[in-house]
């Protein structure tokens, strides 16, 4: 029995010096890895909580759709998944990618990833919404801190401060980067509407004008400019619309048609509940359309109980899908300059028509979006966002969209769908029924913004 004892002892030792040696050769990385937590060894749980606080802020954030909601999305989701890259073996550093980004080096050794993950959100929200009321703020400051006292019970204090020093440090190079694009871009929250006269651009009929109740000018006519993290400058426009016409056999009186169809005199129960399902188009009642997918890829996250690794690369191709998105409509919108439905059919066909947007917090009737139809911003988004989450958590995978469940203001049912391209669809399509877009809008956004989704699901996400 002895003779065993001194055997085992023997053995175990042999054991532990034998790990020991293999844990401190120099510039092993694998086995640096090995006895280090990964990324993908956390929940997903502190992404998902900062995304839902943006989707409240947001909601309430008046100047930040379309465009600058994305953007602030995609800045966010970048530096979250660059902090946190050194522990994903498998993913690439996109930093070589982008002109003028410079990522601070890890220190090497073990960080507590969702530490680092808190820290970037910490430092970056509350800079992307100057503006937030003391309240939002406040409940940036809250998330932050109860995440950190969690945290800082789990790990070493020296681990803690180190984890959270490289998140700190990400995000400001991260920050400091998307400060290098024009004033006009970073503050376009301050004024919407700036450096764009319609009358100017007012040609023909045809030719984009207000529509009321309404704000009597265009909003986001700057946003092409906007920096892109996928799209070349040479794919900024998408295809060319139909030709105006208003003889009654073309196919723009047609599409016209079509849309004066559909809610004259009423729309149907499943056409009233689709458009407002996907509407999210009026501050303060929802979140805006192109983070309603960073919604439903939440939904998707709490489904799946994903990791914290799918969790970042779910919210960072999501945040530059759409924000790209956003910057190729908007720059093709005021290209080609197309004018609503409402105006078509109110010079062409009726003059007392009206669409069937309604916004329940004033009352107005017959709202229409204040600015040009084509393409439609909800497809094009809507399409960017779908291939993203596809790329993630697959082409056929089916869920039930709860978005807005239990709103009173509207049909508060979740839709299910068997795809993320089904719901891109649908949509699209929405936009018709409610009477601001014609179908050529709705179905060359929906197709341009798959181009896009799948531009940004091509980057060197992976090794």
């Amino acid at each position: 029995m002895q003779s065993f004892k001194l055997y085992a002892f023997s053995f175990f030792a042999v054991l532990s010096l034998g790990l020991f040696v293999t844990s401190c050769k120099g510039g092993d990385d694998t086995s640096e890895v090995a006895t280090t937590k990964l990324v993908k060894d956390y929940d997903y749980k502190v992404v998902h909580e900062w995304n839902e606080l943006f989707l409240q802020v947001e909601r309430y954030a008046n100047g930040y759709r379309p465009g600058p909601a994305p953007r602030v999305l995609a800045y966010m989701g970048l530096a979250a998944y660059e902090a946190s890259v050194p522990g994903m073996p498998e993913y690439n550093s996109l930093e070589g990618h982008f002109a003028g980004l410079s990522i601070p080096d890890a220190a090497g050794g073990e960080y507590h990833w969702p530490t680092v993950i808190n820290a970037s959100y910490a430092y970056l929200m509350p800079r992307f919404f100057p503006a937030a009321t003391d309240a939002q703020k406040q409940s940036m400051a809250t998330l932050a801190n109860i995440n950190e006292a969690k945290f800082k019970a789990e790990v070493s204090s020296d681990l803690f401060e180190k984890s959270k020093k490289r998140g700190e440090d990400v995000a400001a190079a991260v920050f400091a980067w998307a400060e290098t694009e024009p004033v006009a871009i970073k503050e376009q929250f301050k004024d919407p509407f700036q450096g764009y006269d319609w009358a100017t651009k007012y040609k023909k009929d045809g030719d984009w004008k207000p529509t009321f109740p309404g704000p009597g000018k265009p909003m986001g006519p700057m946003w092409g400019t906007a920096r892109t993290f996928a799209l070349k400058s040479n794919e900024l426009l998408c295809r060319k619309p139909l030709p105006y016409s208003a003889d009654k056999i073309s196919d723009l009186y047609s599409q016209a048609l079509e849309v004066y169809a559909q809610n004259t005199p009423t729309l149907s129960y499943e056409d009233e509940w689709v458009g407002e399902f996907w509407s999210d188009d009026l501050v303060s009642l929802t979140f805006s359309p192109g983070p309603r997918w960073l919604a439903i890829g939440d939904q998707a996250l709490a489904l799946e109980k994903s990791n914290l690794q799918t969790a970042l690369e779910m919210s960072a191709k999501v945040g530059m899908a759409i924000s790209d998105a956003a910057v190729g409509c908007w720059n093709s919108k005021y290209f080609y300059n197309v004018e609503r439905p409402q105006t078509y059919i109110n010079r062409v066909i009726d003059p007392n028509w009206k669409p069937a947007l309604i916004n329940p917090l004033t009352g107005d009737l017959g709202v229409t979006p204040s600015f040009p139809a084509y393409p439609s911003g909800h497809s094009t988004m809507g399409g960017a966002g779908a291939e993203a989450l596809a790329s993630v958590f697959g082409y056929s995978y089916a869920m039930t969209d709860l978005c807005h469940e239990g709103r009173t203001e509207f049909e508060g049912k979740g839709r299910t769908f068997s795809s993320f391209a089904e719901m891109a669809q649908e949509n699209a399509w929405s936009r018709v029924p409610l009477g601001v877009h014609f179908r050529m809008d709705c179905e060359e956004g929906v197709r341009y913004g798959y181009e896009i989704g799948r531009k940004v699901n091509n980057l060197p996400w992976k090794k």
